[in-house]
């Protein structure tokens, strides 16, 4: 039903890849996924490069797509690419956020620029209830990006779980990262038709503003 086709805003995260499997249980088609980058060639929500955006799509097996904008370019790209979706019958934008208001609302406005709806099959859930399913499902991820002024560095390169996730909690983070704390990969799952062939090198690299990532090849 082309009515209830829909683009997925996908980060390559925990939380993109839920809402993703949710709007599918929906009832929704997904028939993009969708992630936008900055023009330094990583994408701008995780620092993820985009040879590994396109892996984890094609093992989902749905089609993706990437904008590239600069900082200030960046709503004016996102709506350009949306309309062009409308276009092409998409009419549903689907977003992985949880209870940040001010990001509802970009990603509502956004959307009605495009003549579409934001839908966020995640919204108002217990955020460390939300983690807990990811992990229950069976999906896998590692945590690729730490805020250091959130939480410490022996947290990058490991692997969700539930006993991870009370050791965050017991560190004064959030589990569910969702006050910024820290960003994940998601490598393998039940959307996923195989597990990414991909390797995570254990070396921390400190980037601006107190973050600090892991490579992956």
């Amino acid at each position: 039903m082309s009515d209830k086709n829909c683009f997925v805003s996908w980060s390559g995260g925990k939380d993109s890849c839920l809402a993703l499997y949710k709007a599918k249980e929906m009832g929704y088609k997904p028939i993009k996924l969708f992630t936008m980058f900055g023009m330094e060639g990583i994408s701008s929500s995780h620092r993820i490069k985009e040879e590994i955006i396109k892996a984890q799509a094609q093992a989902i097996g749905i089609d993706h797509l990437i904008g590239k904008a600069a900082y200030d370019e960046y709503e004016k790209v996102f709506v350009s690419m949306l309309k062009s979706f409308k276009d092409q019958g998409i009419n549903y934008g689907i977003f992985g956020d949880i209870d940040l208001d001010e990001h509802r609302q970009w990603e509502e406005r956004v959307c009605r620029s495009a003549s579409m709806e934001a839908v966020l099959p995640l919204w108002k859930r217990n955020r460390k209830d939300l983690v807990r399913e990811f992990i229950t499902l069976g999906f896998k991820a590692k945590i690729v990006l730490v805020n250091t002024s959130m939480m410490g560095t022996k947290f990058l390169g490991k692997d969700l779980s539930i006993s991870l996730i009370d050791e965050i909690e017991r560190a004064g983070a959030d589990p569910c990262g969702e006050n910024g704390e820290y960003h994940t990969l998601v490598y393998d799952g039940p959307l996923f038709k195989k597990p990414l062939d991909i390797r995570f090198i254990p070396e921390i690299i400190p980037v601006e503003d107190k973050w600090a990532q892991i490579m992956i090849y």
